[in-house]
């Protein structure tokens, strides 16, 4: 089972904000590059805001009580509904238009606002997701889970280095490892973090 302290979620939320913020502020003019996929930069920095912008959206609309209970189970959840890829990644070009004429101005605006909203948020405080209610304290890691894995595919396109934030990267991490042992895939991420094996290119714990 995935878990961490709140003080530490809060903190490796606010690093990945952080981190993302820097370095959309590193774009300097290369928003119709490619980036991942389908998407440019100004495509994914637009998807990776939503990592933010949700959890605003979700705690304005609380339900009465939580059903999801983990950021694993979200996870689960959140894959078996992913629906059309195609609309997926149109979400992302809209989220990214919608940044405006100053994308970077506009996503360091939205993440001192989320980031304060968050410490002045409570553990225990609903949120109303796509798949289910769940508290804001199981919520969040799968924000800064998002956050981080796509600022590291920021960084990538923009040929940056990858220096993750430690308190982020760690959440993150333990996520994925929540993820691997929750599809049976320990064993085979194990072998490749310790340098025994390589995995092969289509892995994935999601």
């Amino acid at each position: 089972m995935y878990s961490s302290s709140w003080s530490t979620t809060r903190e490796a939320f606010a690093q990945a904000a952080t981190w993302f913020t820097i370095t959309v502020r590193a774009v300097d003019g290369r928003w119709e590059d490619h980036a991942l996929g389908e998407w440019t930069v100004r495509d994914l920095v637009g998807h990776t805001s939503r990592a933010l912008l949700t959890v605003e959206a979700y705690l304005d609309h609380p339900p009465t009580a939580p059903d999801v209970r983990s950021p694993v189970d979200y996870f689960a959840a959140a894959l078996a509904s992913v629906g059309d890829p195609s609309a997926v990644a149109q979400r992302g070009r809209d989220a990214g238009a919608a940044l405006g004429a100053d994308p970077a101005a506009t996503v360091e605006a939205i993440a001192d606002r989320v980031t304060a909203l968050v410490r002045h948020s409570a553990a225990e405080a609903v949120v109303a997701t796509p798949v289910g209610a769940m508290h804001l304290a199981q919520y969040l890691p799968t924000r800064t889970f998002e956050l981080t894995v796509h600022t590291c595919d920021l960084a990538t396109a923009l040929e940056r280095e990858l220096d993750v934030p430690e308190t982020a990267g760690a959440e993150s991490l333990a996520l994925a490892g929540a993820l691997a042992a929750r599809s049976g895939l320990a064993g085979s991420l194990l072998l490749a973090v310790t340098g025994r094996t390589r995995l092969d290119a289509a892995f994935t714990v999601l």
